[in-house]
């Protein structure tokens, strides 16, 4: 049996290790069973992710381990082959961990938010928002969101625009749906004192009419995030323009909050509540409202695919439950963001309905329901 050897043994040959040649072994002085050590499958694309140590494991006793790039989620899937050593063996494993790509698990950030939202109230309890007490409980800093949630730090920052989420005092909170629509309207009300083109909002001058309204800096900046783009910076001037579907959807939101309504009524209301210049249509509440027939009347009401899990088994248990047979165009806008790396949104459907997955006989029978725009 040959003797380990210093200097270039272990990781290091085998990283060195051309393709299709090879390399003598010998049993290194600590071999034994290391229960702590298992080999880790990886990808040749996350390797300088690996040896840069750029990669994170994330998850809480009680949740399988994920692992996290800077902008990836993994599954660890274990897979029990036997691996052959090469270099100094330290260990002979039994089997490996093998990563697979997959969607990061969101649904917890939106319940850890929506602990604690931030009201008006808090604005009559504090001079400012920087005076958050530490210990609240239902805060969390970007700390403990990393920590909590099994995500990689790039899929968290999007999902946290996605809630519309900002930082307050240094705990990211979602703003109460009722203050954002306080600001937006007193946003609209005072464009139209002071004759604001609704395409070319001025920063400072909207930012600092609604502090003297009574509104934090903070969150009179972040209502031109949830409901604008930026559109230009000209000369230290920072200019918006209020997205046009934004608007409108929120205030068909703030209709049907109380519950359904004929479609007539709603839409009456609805075009009443739009701001001069916008033109609302019903396409921009695709994914917002369902319709039915209830006798000579159509009725709408609520149905917000952002109210779903993200979980294609969930999600789609939830939907089937709503209803047994959907049209294609109706039931797009519900799984349209669902994300399955390497899969579209009718693969998706295709695989998972109800939770299960679907045999050959089940996919050629959803098929031919897909092909006649129907879903049963």
């Amino acid at each position: 049996m040959e003797q380990p050897q210093s200097g270039n043994g272990g990781a290091e040959a085998v990283l060195n290790l051309e393709p299709s040649s090879s390399i003598s072994i010998a049993y290194h002085s600590l071999f034994g069973p290391h229960d702590d050590l298992i080999l880790l499958e990886l990808d040749e694309k996350l390797v300088p992710d690996i040896l840069q140590q750029r990669i994170t494991l994330r998850g809480q006793p009680d949740e399988d381990a994920v692992l996290c790039t800077g902008s990836k989620t993994y599954d660890c899937k274990r897979k029990d082959d036997d691996q052959q050593g090469v270099a100094s063996v330290i260990k002979v494993a039994p089997g490996n961990m093998e990563l697979v790509e997959v969607a990061p698990r969101l649904d917890k950030l939106k319940l850890l938010l929506s602990e604690n939202p931030y009201t008006f109230l808090e604005d009559l309890e504090m001079e400012d928002l920087e005076g958050v007490e530490k210990g609240n409980t239902g805060l969390y800093k970007w700390d403990d969101l990393v920590e909590k949630v099994q995500a990689s730090d790039e899929e968290l920052r999007s999902e946290l625009q996605a809630l519309s989420a900002v930082e307050i005092g240094g705990y990211w909170r979602i703003v109460d749906v009722k203050y954002m629509d306080t600001i937006l309207r007193m946003l609209l009300h005072n464009s139209v004192i002071n004759d604001w083109s609704l395409d070319a909002l001025n920063e400072d001058e909207v930012v600092n009419m609604l502090e003297s309204d009574g509104y934090p800096h903070k969150l009179a900046h972040h209502c031109l995030h949830v409901y604008g783009n930026k559109v230009d910076e000209n000369l230290g001037r920072q200019v918006w323009k209020l997205d046009e579907r934004r608007v409108c959807v929120h205030f068909a939101r703030e209709i049907l909050k109380e519950g359904k309504r004929k479609m007539e009524s709603f839409m009456k209301e609805w075009m009443q509540k739009i701001p001069e210049g916008m033109q609302a249509s019903f396409n921009m509440l695709e994914g917002e409202v369902l319709t039915e027939r209830l006798g000579v009347e159509t009725w709408i009401r609520a149905f917000s695919v952002s109210s779903l899990p993200s979980s294609p088994a969930e999600r789609f248990s939830i939907l089937f439950r709503e209803r047994p047979k959907w049209e294609w165009k109706d039931l797009q806008p519900y799984i349209r963001d669902l994300s399955v790396p390497g899969l579209s949104s009718e693969g998706v459907l295709l695989q998972k309905r109800g939770g299960q997955t679907l045999d050959n006989q089940k996919l050629q029978s959803l098929s031919v329901h897909k092909l006649g725009r129907n879903f049963i």
